[in-house]
Protein backbone atom coordinates (compact mmCIF):
# COMPACT_ATOMS: atom_id res chain seq x y z
CA UNK A 1 0.00 0.00 0.00
CA UNK A 2 1.43 3.49 -1.14
CA UNK A 3 1.74 6.22 1.65
CA UNK A 4 3.35 9.39 2.35
CA UNK A 5 5.20 7.80 4.95
CA UNK A 6 7.91 5.42 4.91
CA UNK A 7 8.45 2.96 7.68
CA UNK A 8 12.00 3.15 7.18
CA UNK A 9 11.75 4.90 10.51
CA UNK A 10 10.15 2.30 12.04
CA UNK A 11 11.93 1.64 15.14
CA UNK A 12 10.80 -2.21 15.84
CA UNK A 13 14.41 -3.44 16.50
CA UNK A 14 13.31 -6.66 17.79
CA UNK A 15 13.85 -10.40 16.03
CA UNK A 16 11.06 -10.32 13.69
CA UNK A 17 9.27 -13.31 12.18
CA UNK A 18 9.75 -13.36 8.35
CA UNK A 19 6.24 -12.42 7.65
CA UNK A 20 6.51 -9.64 9.97
CA UNK A 21 9.78 -8.59 7.98
CA UNK A 22 7.83 -8.63 4.64
CA UNK A 23 4.78 -6.74 6.34
CA UNK A 24 7.01 -4.10 8.33
CA UNK A 25 7.72 -2.91 3.99
CA UNK A 26 4.19 -1.62 3.75
CA UNK A 27 4.22 2.21 4.42
CA UNK A 28 1.69 4.19 6.26
CA UNK A 29 -0.58 6.85 4.92
CA UNK A 30 -1.22 8.26 8.10
CA UNK A 31 1.64 8.36 10.36
CA UNK A 32 4.71 6.42 10.02
CA UNK A 33 5.24 3.26 11.89
CA UNK A 34 5.98 3.48 15.55
CA UNK A 35 6.03 7.22 14.66
CA UNK A 36 4.81 9.85 17.08
CA UNK A 37 1.73 8.46 18.88
CA UNK A 38 1.91 5.11 17.49
CA UNK A 39 5.38 4.34 20.06
CA UNK A 40 3.71 3.60 23.25
CA UNK A 41 5.94 2.75 26.29
CA UNK A 42 5.26 1.73 29.97
CA UNK A 43 8.20 1.14 31.99
CA UNK A 44 7.78 0.08 36.11
CA UNK A 45 10.33 -0.78 38.68
CA UNK A 46 9.64 -2.63 41.78
CA UNK A 47 11.35 -2.72 45.19
CA UNK A 48 10.59 -4.11 48.61
CA UNK A 49 12.77 -3.88 51.65
CA UNK A 50 12.11 -6.72 53.88
CA UNK A 51 8.56 -7.17 54.81
CA UNK A 52 7.36 -4.21 53.88
CA UNK A 53 4.65 -3.50 51.32
CA UNK A 54 6.00 -3.15 47.29
CA UNK A 55 6.59 0.31 46.24
CA UNK A 56 6.80 1.15 42.34
CA UNK A 57 9.69 3.06 42.78
CA UNK A 58 10.04 3.91 38.85
CA UNK A 59 8.00 4.30 36.33
CA UNK A 60 7.56 6.44 32.65
CA UNK A 61 5.18 6.45 30.39
CA UNK A 62 4.23 7.41 26.63
CA UNK A 63 0.98 7.20 24.90
CA UNK A 64 -0.93 5.43 24.50
CA UNK A 65 -0.28 3.97 27.87
CA UNK A 66 -1.51 5.82 31.33
CA UNK A 67 -0.78 4.97 35.19
CA UNK A 68 -2.64 5.94 38.13
CA UNK A 69 -0.39 4.93 40.76
CA UNK A 70 -0.56 1.25 42.61
CA UNK A 71 -3.16 -0.65 44.49
CA UNK A 72 -2.66 -2.44 47.67
CA UNK A 73 -5.33 -4.52 47.73
CA UNK A 74 -3.87 -8.08 47.48
CA UNK A 75 -4.00 -10.45 49.81
CA UNK A 76 -0.54 -11.50 49.53
CA UNK A 77 1.36 -10.11 51.73
CA UNK A 78 3.90 -6.98 50.61
CA UNK A 79 2.38 -7.46 47.29
CA UNK A 80 1.28 -4.15 44.96
CA UNK A 81 -1.20 -4.14 41.90
CA UNK A 82 -0.39 -2.04 38.73
CA UNK A 83 -2.72 -1.32 36.18
CA UNK A 84 -2.21 0.02 32.81
CA UNK A 85 -4.80 1.71 31.10
CA UNK A 86 -4.58 2.82 26.98
CA UNK A 87 -7.19 5.62 26.45
CA UNK A 88 -6.45 5.32 22.65
CA UNK A 89 -9.18 2.79 22.14
CA UNK A 90 -7.29 0.10 21.05
CA UNK A 91 -4.14 -1.48 18.71
CA UNK A 92 -4.23 0.11 15.06
CA UNK A 93 -2.01 -0.26 12.26
CA UNK A 94 2.01 0.64 12.76
CA UNK A 95 1.98 0.20 16.36
CA UNK A 96 4.54 -0.30 18.53
CA UNK A 97 3.86 -0.68 21.80
CA UNK A 98 6.35 -1.86 24.44
CA UNK A 99 6.52 -2.21 28.13
CA UNK A 100 9.15 -3.18 30.57
CA UNK A 101 8.28 -4.60 33.98
CA UNK A 102 11.19 -4.66 36.52
CA UNK A 103 10.97 -6.31 40.33
CA UNK A 104 13.69 -5.83 42.28
CA UNK A 105 15.32 -8.66 44.30
CA UNK A 106 12.48 -9.70 47.20
CA UNK A 107 9.72 -7.40 45.24
CA UNK A 108 6.29 -8.74 44.84
CA UNK A 109 3.69 -7.15 41.99
CA UNK A 110 0.57 -7.86 40.25
CA UNK A 111 1.16 -6.31 36.63
CA UNK A 112 -2.52 -6.14 34.74
CA UNK A 113 -4.34 -4.15 32.08
CA UNK A 114 -7.61 -1.94 32.44
CA UNK A 115 -9.58 -3.99 30.01
CA UNK A 116 -9.00 -6.16 26.53
CA UNK A 117 -6.63 -5.15 24.54
CA UNK A 118 -8.69 -4.59 21.08
CA UNK A 119 -6.18 -5.17 17.70
CA UNK A 120 -8.47 -3.35 15.09
CA UNK A 121 -8.62 -3.95 11.54
CA UNK A 122 -5.45 -2.82 9.07
CA UNK A 123 -4.68 -2.49 5.70
CA UNK A 124 -0.82 -2.16 5.40
CA UNK A 125 2.20 -2.97 8.09
CA UNK A 126 1.37 -4.58 11.52
CA UNK A 127 1.16 -4.03 15.68
CA UNK A 128 3.72 -5.30 17.53
CA UNK A 129 3.07 -5.42 21.59
CA UNK A 130 6.68 -6.58 23.50
CA UNK A 131 6.90 -7.04 26.75
CA UNK A 132 10.20 -7.57 28.65
CA UNK A 133 9.52 -8.75 32.22
CA UNK A 134 13.15 -9.00 34.90
CA UNK A 135 12.96 -10.80 38.29
CA UNK A 136 15.86 -10.38 40.67
CA UNK A 137 16.48 -13.20 42.97
CA UNK A 138 13.26 -13.97 45.49
CA UNK A 139 11.55 -11.90 43.56
CA UNK A 140 7.92 -12.40 42.07
CA UNK A 141 6.02 -10.86 39.22
CA UNK A 142 2.38 -11.58 37.47
CA UNK A 143 1.61 -9.79 34.31
CA UNK A 144 -2.32 -11.15 33.66
CA UNK A 145 -3.15 -8.82 30.83
CA UNK A 146 -6.98 -9.36 30.09
CA UNK A 147 -7.95 -10.61 26.93
CA UNK A 148 -6.34 -9.85 23.37
CA UNK A 149 -9.40 -9.21 21.11
CA UNK A 150 -7.81 -9.57 17.15
CA UNK A 151 -10.25 -8.18 14.64
CA UNK A 152 -10.61 -9.35 10.89
CA UNK A 153 -7.26 -7.97 8.67
CA UNK A 154 -5.44 -7.18 11.72
CA UNK A 155 -1.33 -8.65 11.76
CA UNK A 156 -0.27 -8.86 15.58
CA UNK A 157 2.93 -9.89 16.25
CA UNK A 158 3.19 -10.45 20.26
CA UNK A 159 6.43 -11.26 22.57
CA UNK A 160 7.28 -11.41 25.82
CA UNK A 161 11.03 -12.33 26.99
CA UNK A 162 11.27 -13.06 30.64
CA UNK A 163 14.88 -13.00 32.57
CA UNK A 164 14.37 -14.92 35.65
CA UNK A 165 16.97 -15.02 38.38
CA UNK A 166 17.27 -18.07 41.03
CA UNK A 167 14.23 -18.39 43.51
CA UNK A 168 12.17 -15.99 41.30
CA UNK A 169 8.73 -16.80 39.96
CA UNK A 170 6.76 -15.06 36.91
CA UNK A 171 4.03 -15.85 36.30
CA UNK A 172 2.42 -14.80 32.42
CA UNK A 173 -1.16 -14.90 31.57
CA UNK A 174 -2.67 -14.98 27.63
CA UNK A 175 -6.25 -15.11 26.16
CA UNK A 176 -6.33 -15.13 22.21
CA UNK A 177 -10.09 -13.99 21.49
CA UNK A 178 -10.51 -14.03 17.59
CA UNK A 179 -13.45 -12.91 16.43
CA UNK A 180 -12.36 -9.31 16.81
CA UNK A 181 -15.45 -6.76 17.66
CA UNK A 182 -17.30 -6.90 14.26
CA UNK A 183 -19.85 -9.15 12.70
CA UNK A 184 -17.39 -12.15 10.56
CA UNK A 185 -16.11 -15.33 11.21
CA UNK A 186 -13.55 -16.39 13.87
CA UNK A 187 -9.74 -16.36 12.76
CA UNK A 188 -10.87 -13.99 10.08
CA UNK A 189 -7.48 -11.79 10.85
CA UNK A 190 -4.22 -11.95 8.85
CA UNK A 191 -1.63 -13.22 11.21
CA UNK A 192 -1.52 -13.53 14.84
CA UNK A 193 2.00 -14.35 16.41
CA UNK A 194 2.43 -14.58 19.93
CA UNK A 195 5.91 -15.91 21.08
CA UNK A 196 7.35 -16.68 24.82
CA UNK A 197 10.77 -17.03 25.96
CA UNK A 198 12.29 -17.35 29.25
CA UNK A 199 15.89 -16.89 30.40
CA UNK A 200 17.03 -18.67 33.55
CA UNK A 201 20.94 -17.54 34.84
CA UNK A 202 21.44 -16.75 30.82
CA UNK A 203 20.35 -20.29 30.03
CA UNK A 204 16.93 -20.58 27.62
CA UNK A 205 14.15 -22.74 29.48
CA UNK A 206 11.47 -21.94 27.41
CA UNK A 207 10.24 -20.44 23.64
CA UNK A 208 6.74 -21.41 22.98
CA UNK A 209 4.73 -19.78 20.04
CA UNK A 210 1.15 -19.65 18.75
CA UNK A 211 1.49 -19.01 15.87
CA UNK A 212 -1.76 -18.98 13.44
CA UNK A 213 -1.94 -17.99 9.55
CA UNK A 214 -5.76 -18.24 8.53
CA UNK A 215 -5.11 -17.83 4.81
CA UNK A 216 -2.11 -20.49 5.03
CA UNK A 217 -3.65 -22.93 7.09
CA UNK A 218 -6.96 -23.29 8.66
CA UNK A 219 -6.79 -23.12 12.34
CA UNK A 220 -9.66 -25.05 12.98
CA UNK A 221 -7.87 -28.14 11.49
CA UNK A 222 -7.05 -30.56 14.06
CA UNK A 223 -3.68 -30.70 14.91
CA UNK A 224 -4.31 -26.46 15.11
CA UNK A 225 -7.33 -25.44 17.54
CA UNK A 226 -9.62 -27.67 16.09
CA UNK A 227 -13.65 -26.98 16.52
CA UNK A 228 -12.78 -24.09 19.74
CA UNK A 229 -12.27 -20.79 18.80
CA UNK A 230 -10.34 -19.11 22.42
CA UNK A 231 -6.85 -19.89 22.95
CA UNK A 232 -5.53 -19.17 27.07
CA UNK A 233 -1.84 -19.90 27.74
CA UNK A 234 -0.87 -19.38 31.44
CA UNK A 235 3.04 -20.05 32.28
CA UNK A 236 4.50 -20.08 35.90
CA UNK A 237 8.46 -20.21 35.42
CA UNK A 238 9.75 -20.82 38.77
CA UNK A 239 12.94 -22.19 38.40
CA UNK A 240 15.42 -23.99 40.89
CA UNK A 241 14.41 -26.37 43.85
CA UNK A 242 11.33 -26.48 45.95
CA UNK A 243 11.97 -23.92 49.17
CA UNK A 244 9.68 -24.26 51.65
CA UNK A 245 10.45 -20.94 53.11
CA UNK A 246 10.36 -19.03 49.89
CA UNK A 247 8.49 -18.85 46.65
CA UNK A 248 9.62 -21.74 44.54
CA UNK A 249 7.18 -24.59 44.55
CA UNK A 250 7.54 -28.43 44.33
CA UNK A 251 6.89 -28.47 40.84
CA UNK A 252 5.66 -31.78 40.05
CA UNK A 253 2.70 -30.92 43.24
CA UNK A 254 1.57 -27.60 41.37
CA UNK A 255 1.42 -29.25 37.73
CA UNK A 256 -0.52 -31.98 39.80
CA UNK A 257 -2.83 -29.40 41.84
CA UNK A 258 -3.58 -27.82 37.98
CA UNK A 259 -4.37 -30.70 36.54
CA UNK A 260 -6.54 -32.10 38.82
CA UNK A 261 -8.42 -28.47 39.32
CA UNK A 262 -9.15 -28.11 35.94
CA UNK A 263 -10.29 -31.63 35.59
CA UNK A 264 -13.40 -30.89 37.05
CA UNK A 265 -14.35 -28.37 34.21
CA UNK A 266 -15.99 -29.81 30.59
CA UNK A 267 -16.06 -26.63 28.90
CA UNK A 268 -12.23 -26.20 27.53
CA UNK A 269 -9.74 -28.88 26.78
CA UNK A 270 -6.79 -28.82 28.47
CA UNK A 271 -3.03 -29.54 28.41
CA UNK A 272 -0.69 -29.03 31.34
CA UNK A 273 3.48 -29.62 31.12
CA UNK A 274 6.29 -29.40 33.13
CA UNK A 275 8.77 -27.31 31.38
CA UNK A 276 12.34 -28.49 30.45
CA UNK A 277 14.96 -28.80 33.45
CA UNK A 278 12.43 -27.91 36.02
CA UNK A 279 12.19 -24.00 35.27
CA UNK A 280 8.17 -24.21 35.79
CA UNK A 281 4.90 -25.27 34.19
CA UNK A 282 2.74 -24.35 31.08
CA UNK A 283 -0.96 -24.49 30.84
CA UNK A 284 -2.67 -24.36 27.31
CA UNK A 285 -6.48 -24.02 27.33
CA UNK A 286 -9.11 -24.18 24.09
CA UNK A 287 -12.56 -23.30 24.36
CA UNK A 288 -15.88 -22.22 22.70
CA UNK A 289 -16.01 -18.81 24.97
CA UNK A 290 -14.36 -16.53 26.24
CA UNK A 291 -15.58 -16.44 29.79
CA UNK A 292 -14.92 -20.57 29.96
CA UNK A 293 -11.27 -20.00 28.98
CA UNK A 294 -10.68 -16.76 31.19
CA UNK A 295 -11.97 -18.54 33.98
CA UNK A 296 -9.90 -21.41 33.61
CA UNK A 297 -6.68 -19.35 33.34
CA UNK A 298 -7.96 -18.14 36.62
CA UNK A 299 -8.03 -21.62 37.93
CA UNK A 300 -4.59 -22.20 37.01
CA UNK A 301 -3.31 -18.82 38.02
CA UNK A 302 -5.11 -19.54 41.92
CA UNK A 303 -3.61 -22.95 41.96
CA UNK A 304 -0.09 -21.25 41.27
CA UNK A 305 -0.49 -18.36 43.69
CA UNK A 306 -1.48 -21.04 46.57
CA UNK A 307 1.82 -22.67 45.54
CA UNK A 308 3.75 -20.30 45.91
CA UNK A 309 2.02 -16.87 47.76
CA UNK A 310 0.08 -18.73 50.08
CA UNK A 311 -2.74 -16.94 49.53
CA UNK A 312 -5.33 -17.90 46.28
CA UNK A 313 -6.39 -15.28 43.24
CA UNK A 314 -7.97 -11.70 44.69
CA UNK A 315 -11.41 -11.17 44.18
CA UNK A 316 -11.24 -8.20 42.01
CA UNK A 317 -9.03 -9.51 40.00
CA UNK A 318 -11.18 -10.52 36.18
CA UNK A 319 -9.01 -13.76 35.98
Amino acid sequence: MSGAHSSATDPDTARLPPAFEAYATDSLAQAPAGGPGKNGLLEATFAREGGSPTRLVRDRVRVPYHLTGTLETDPAPGLTTLVAQEPTGGVAQGDRHRMRLDARAGARAHVTTQSATKVHSMAANYAHLETAIRVAEGGYLEYVPGPTIVNEDARCLQTIAVDLAPASVVVVADVLVPDGLTDHEPFGFDHYHARVEAEYDGRLVCADAVDLRPDERDPRDPASVGEYGVVGSLYAFAPGEADPDGLSPDLESLVEAIRDRLAEREDVAVGVSRLPSDAGAIVRLLGHRQTDVTAAVRDAWDETRRATLGVGAPADRRY
